[in-house]
């Protein structure tokens, strides 16, 4: 289904908007849109094809960075220079929604035809509601699982129809894959002192029974002494404390790591660049039986309370959400609502099964917070992260640190 078919779609669907309406009280309405949207993701190209509509409001679209989100966006609404609409992490919405800079949804949404929440998974939309009342939209869902190359299983006598089940089997299977000789990593992941890196780890210690309220349980330091095994012993390159996921991810695709922990924004990628069978499977737990999980990612919209345009700014974000079914089939991101089905593609069976595997993760997967001052928590698990894999504390010294800095900041 090409572009031009989505525009028309687009437009009826926009027409279900109460355009008429929308073209009186619009007229020439500039709307400003903040996202990391590159130019084959979402947001330029719906952005594009609501403008091809002629509605009486145009929209306007900047690219940010993953690391100046929150300082930029913030610094923006401080003096005044706020864009209309921002895509932000989900982890970082409560913070916005508590000082007053997202402009409050509730009463749009429950007048909308086209934005229901009962149609999102409770996760995304629990990290954009706060104090009980909707603060954005949710703008897609992810999550986190193994990813693993068949063929060097195989090689290296591993049976590649049964990846790692438990941590200890991870790290197993990590020491026979990997092959300096060869540069090859047994496993790729991201420890970045940054959201990436707390993505990453979280799901590792609510695996083994704790939260970031917590993070100082004896299964979270084990879980910290499993990725400092890792790194110790060389089986995953020294950059995973400095490389995103999208870096640390391109290693496994060009087949210098035998395994990575990344998400189905990748799937795309992987077909495109992996000239190898692989797989994906369920995140490995402590031992088996144990409980699971993963994270909870992607971004949410939101409109700031400077705009001058909110009935605008919630036509934009209603047309947006009225492209929902097109986030798997044309961009490779998930939808966060759990009334959109996704069909298998039908010419791609390794992208459908890896597909299978991360719906199943997602019923897994935890949001981080919500809490208002969730960067702080974050950069208290980032640091010790950071001081155990460097070797600069032990695991527990670093998360008894991070622990009583979240403790100090939850009160």
């Amino acid at each position: 289904m090409g572009i031009s078919r989505y525009a028309m779609l687009g437009a009826f669907a926009l027409a279900s908007l109460s355009l008429p309406a929308l073209s009186a009280s619009a007229e020439d309405v500039t709307i400003s849109v903040w996202s990391l949207d590159r130019d084959i993701q979402p947001a330029p190209n719906l952005i594009k094809d609501f403008n091809k509509l002629n509605t009486g409001i145009k929209v306007e679209y900047r690219q940010i960075q993953f690391d100046d989100v929150v300082s930029e966006a913030m610094r923006a609404y401080s003096t005044g220079q706020a864009p209309d609409i921002i895509a932000v992490d989900n982890p970082e919405h409560a913070l916005f929604s508590s000082r007053g800079a997202f402009l409050d949804l509730t009463d749009m949404i429950a007048k909308s035809s086209v934005v229901k929440p009962e149609n999102y998974f409770p996760g995304p939309l629990a990290s954009v509601t706060w104090d009980g009342k909707y603060y954005g939209i949710p703008k897609a869902t992810n999550t986190i699982a193994l990813y693993y190359n068949k063929d060097m299983f195989k090689a290296k006598g591993l049976d590649p129809n049964k990846p790692p089940q438990t941590w200890d089997e991870l790290v197993e299977a990590a020491r026979k894959l990997n092959d300096p000789a060869a540069n090859v990593y047994g496993l790729a992941f991201s420890a970045k002192a940054n959201e990436e890196g707390t993505f990453q780890f979280l799901p590792w210690a609510q695996m083994a029974g704790t939260s970031y309220d917590n993070i100082n349980s004896e299964g979270a330091v084990k879980a910290l002494e499993i990725w400092k095994t890792i790194l110790d012993e060389k089986l995953a390159s020294p950059d995973t404390l400095t490389r995103g996921q999208w870096d640390s991810t391109g290693t496994f695709n060009s087949g210098n790591a035998a395994m990575a922990i990344s998400g189905p924004w990748e799937l795309d990628r992987m077909i495109k660049e992996a000239k190898f069978d692989w797989g994906v499977a369920l995140l490995p737990v402590p031992q088996v039986g144990a409980e699971r999980s993963s994270a909870m990612g992607d971004f949410n919209w939101a409109i700031f309370s400077s705009t001058k345009h909110p009935e605008e700014a919630f036509k934009v974000l209603e047309y947006f959400v009225s492209q929902d079914d097109r986030m798997f089939k044309d961009f490779g991101q998930l939808p966060a609502r759990s009334d959109i089905a996704i069909p298998p593609t039908g010419g791609e069976p390794l992208k459908d099964a890896a597909l299978k595997v991360f719906l199943e993760q997602l019923k897994y997967a935890k949001p981080r917070g919500p809490h208002p001052e969730w960067p702080k928590i974050s950069k208290a698990i980032q640091d010790a992260i950071q001081a155990a894999l460097t070797g600069q504390m032990s695991s527990k010294d670093a998360l008894d640190q991070a622990a009583e800095k979240i403790k100090s900041v939850l009160g």
